[in-house]
């Protein structure tokens, strides 16, 4: 080891030499604007390094800021995403009382246009579980006087009828039931027919003679001949017609929405509800005039006997009563001879 640096020492103290002559010369000689050389060839050595580690810790805080903000925008993310769940429930919430509120003012509005007609509104708890059968329940039975065949309806048209009262509850038969059975009449016509469930979303109307013209869009209205209905509510229009053999084929599209009800309208009486012009919007009609009361009617009935022979009394006894007085005024007023 010390023979190798014995033999390259004249070699090692030229380099070292001429690197300190080269060092010499560029710290003498200047480059523009008064720049040594030295100081030239120092910047341009040390750029590459100084670049670099600019360039590695920027990088660095750039990964670490980035780090540090994604993590916060996920938690922020998270965050919002439930912030927007409960507002989206809350929103649901309040659509669906609004949807309520909006229902049960058309109701009030219903019962209010026809005071003369006793309602009880009531709400759809269930309906019923067998497929052949388009039943329903409600939240009115036999402590809320609701009977057998009274009439369901809605301000949009007939819905169906009571089948059977619980203590609670009652199930309603809707209109689109086998066994279900509607008088009816044309709105404009007039002609009568019958409207038939079919376990479908279309009830028939039967009856109807192949003469008879039916087109789509024609109104049907009930004609109180069943006992059940009213005359005049709405059940709803023509769907379609085509002859048949021996009466007409005839669909109807129900004017209540059957498959979405929530509130409905028990008829306590059969009672004709006042009709309504066409476009006019609901307002309270009034009540038919009641007769003016007549003086005590009843009294007058059973106390006419009497009274007549309290009153024949007096008159008996007046004639009496003078023939008695003649003969005692007679001789005192006899007139002078």
């Amino acid at each position: 080891m010390i023979g190798v640096l014995s033999r390259h020492s004249p070699l090692a103290l030229l380099a070292g030499v001429l690197l300190a002559q080269v060092l010499l010369l560029a710290y003498q000689i200047k480059r523009d604007h008064d720049v040594r050389l030295i100081r030239y060839w120092s910047a341009q050595s040390s750029m590459p390094f100084a670049r670099g580690g600019t360039w590695f810790f920027s990088n660095l805080g750039g990964f670490w800021s980035g780090y540090v903000n994604l993590h916060n925008a996920h938690k922020e993310n998270a965050q919002l995403r439930q912030e927007v769940g409960q507002l989206r429930l809350r929103n649901s919430e309040l659509e669906n009382k609004a949807a309520e509120e909006q229902r049960l003012e058309t109701l009030l509005n219903f019962r209010n246009a026809h005071p003369e007609v006793q309602m009880i509104a009531a709400q759809v708890i269930s309906a019923s579980a067998d497929p052949a059968s388009d039943t329903m329940f409600i939240n009115r039975g036999d402590q809320d006087r609701i009977r057998r065949n009274m009439a369901v309806i809605t301000p949009d048209g007939v819905v169906g009828k009571i089948v059977e009262v619980l203590g609670n509850t009652s199930q309603v038969m809707l209109m689109t039931d086998k066994d279900m059975g509607v008088g009816a009449l044309f709105a404009d016509t007039r002609t009568h027919g019958v409207v038939k469930g079919s376990g479908e979303s279309q009830p028939k109307l039967d009856y109807i003679v192949n003469d008879e013209k039916v087109s789509a869009g024609q109104v049907l209205l009930t004609s109180g001949e069943d006992k059940i209905f009213p005359k005049g509510l709405l059940i709803g229009t023509i769907a379609s017609a085509k002859e048949g053999n021996p009466f007409q084929v005839i669909r109807v599209s129900p004017a209540a929405r059957l498959d979405r009800l929530e509130d409905v309208l028990v008829l306590a009486t059969q009672q004709e509800l006042a009709p309504r012009k066409s476009g006019e919007p609901f307002t309270v009609s009034p009540a038919p005039p009641a007769p003016p009361p007549s003086p005590a009617p009843a009294a007058s009935q059973t106390n006419s006997q009497p009274a007549a022979r309290l009153s024949a009394a007096p008159a008996a006894a007046a004639p009496q009563s003078a023939t008695q007085a003649a003969p005692q005024t007679t001789p005192t007023q006899a007139p002078p001879q």
